[in-house]
């Protein structure tokens, strides 16, 4: 019996199917779900996610939000989500340094712009660390 994985951000659907596993990064570490897996809600952290269905493994950077499993259903409720082979690392690189720009000047920012910032960061690090380790 396989998985139905679902992974959903504010803007999109980004994946939809029926899967043999997931891997998540979760703030409790990397969490390996199988069909029959207990019950699970926690806490998504930055960081790549694996999806395994028959042979083929798809890579996704996933940035911050929830994964709740129940029976053989996967939702994974992201802040940001993107697959491997839509990542642009220059234009993730470029990001980077508006965001480290901003941050120089960080007492001039209130404490949620600086949440984004810093969020905008650790997700475009787990972007290119994706990117880098496949090419």
């Amino acid at each position: 019996m396989p998985l139905t994985l679902e992974i959903v951000t504010p803007e999109a659907r980004v994946y939809h199917d029926t899967v043999e596993s997931v891997v998540i990064p979760t703030v409790e570490g990397e969490i390996g779900i199988l069909p029959g897996h207990i019950p699970l809600l926690t806490q998504v952290e930055d960081g790549e996610l694996r999806v395994t269905k028959g042979d083929q493994t798809t890579l996704l950077a996933v940035g911050g939000g929830f994964v709740q499993v129940e029976g053989d259903r996967v939702a994974v409720l992201a802040e940001h989500a993107i697959r491997e082979e839509q990542i642009d690392a220059s234009a993730v690189e470029k990001a980077i340094a508006r965001a480290e720009e901003a941050l120089r000047n960080k007492d001039n920012l209130d404490a949620s712009e600086v949440e984004r910032l810093e969020s905008v960061m650790r997700f475009s690090v787990a972007q290119l660390s994706l990117k880098a380790r496949r090419h």
